[in-house]
């Protein structure tokens, strides 16, 4: 009976593993899955779905610039570009509203394969410094196409539920678009894919050499990436209401790439807990609000340079720590035994 005990015990860490979940994240998904049993006040609940969009967001990062080794400097602008197609089919076009969040998922991810294929000759800083060259050129778009975007003042779009529903449909769906981002994106880099990434983010040439296609995987990184970006930035719009080009400028992706770095670059899981960590703290010190990229940028700096892994190597260390009291434990009792 023992023995089929510990047999049980052994085997659903491992099919949460094979999953991507291990038993940390599993905890931290059901304690925000039930939170709304314990407190309906509207405030915490926006809160949340604010670092729910967050974190996502920056699991998307994270899979290009931890797996790929290309740090998207205008992620941001795939988000804005994903709020304004969804919008616009929905309100002008009269698309169905599912169908417009797919519409903005397969631009944004059309337009992740073309900046994968702008920077297939392109490598490190060069390949970042192309991301931003066209988050700048879709900003300047989304500002002058004043008759598609409504420029400066921004487009006003239709909400994805009724306001009398409140923020509960909302703290779901983007809490389902999270898990299920994270359960894909795990996916993905515990796989074959996942190693290719690495190799080419080490030497694409190499890599290469080795005979992985270094262009196929980078299109499809770029595109997967993108298109989250895309589906959050749809979300966002028809949850808030607007979208102004100042959202998807260059101090959104500083916010999302510092919850990557102080999350832990190249882990996935890191940004979820980073930013369900980050996101309530900053929203407190609203007074500080004027300050919020210096203190991401000297996150990001003291992240670097002490501790690297961020919190998800944090929690690694953490638990090894107690796996390893605990295995002394055991150890002990055997011999006593």
């Amino acid at each position: 009976m023992k023995n089929k005990v510990s047999g049980i015990s052994g085997k659903w860490p491992k099919a949460l593993g094979n999953l991507g979940l291990s038993p940390v994240m599993l905890v931290i998904f059901a304690a925000v899955a039930c939170l709304p049993l314990f407190t309906d006040n509207p405030f915490t609940l926006r809160l949340f779905i604010t670092a729910f969009m967050t974190a996502t967001l920056a699991m998307g990062f994270d899979f290009t610039n931890g797996y790929i080794g290309i740090c998207n400097f205008g992620y941001a602008a795939f988000w804005g570009v994903g709020a304004y197609t969804s919008a616009i089919l929905v309100k002008d076009f009269h698309v169905p509203l599912p169908l417009g969040l797919l519409g903005a998922v397969a631009l944004t991810a059309i337009m992740g394969a073309l900046i994968g294929c702008l920077t297939i000759r392109l490598g490190g800083i060069f390949a970042s410094c192309m991301c931003w060259f066209v988050s700048l050129a879709l900003l300047a778009l989304a500002r002058n196409l004043v008759d598609l975007t409504g420029g400066a003042s921004g487009y006003s779009a239709t909400f994805m539920f009724k306001p009398k529903m409140g923020y509960l449909p909302y703290y779901y769906l983007i809490f389902a678009v999270m898990l299920g981002i994270f359960l894909l994106l795990s996916h993905f880099t515990h796989s074959t894919m996942g190693l290719a990434f690495r190799a080419i983010a080490l030497d694409d040439k190499a890599a290469g050499s080795s005979g992985i296609n270094h262009i196929k995987y980078k299109i499809i990184n770029f595109s997967i990436s993108c298109a989250i970006a895309g589906l959050v930035g749809a979300f966002y719009i028809h949850f808030v209401g607007i979208m102004t080009p100042t959202s998807m400028s260059n101090e959104k992706t500083t916010e999302i790439m510092a919850i990557c770095f102080i999350g832990g670059r190249g882990t996935i899981w890191g940004s979820v807990i980073s930013s369900l960590v980050l996101t309530p703290i900053l929203e407190q010190a609203k007074d500080l609000l004027e300050w919020r990229q210096i203190l991401y940028g000297l996150l990001m700096i003291l992240i670097m340079i002490f501790y690297p892994h961020g919190m998800a190597g944090l929690v690694e260390m953490v638990r090894g720590l107690i796996g390893g009291k605990a295995e002394k434990e055991a150890g002990a009792s055997e011999a006593q035994g």
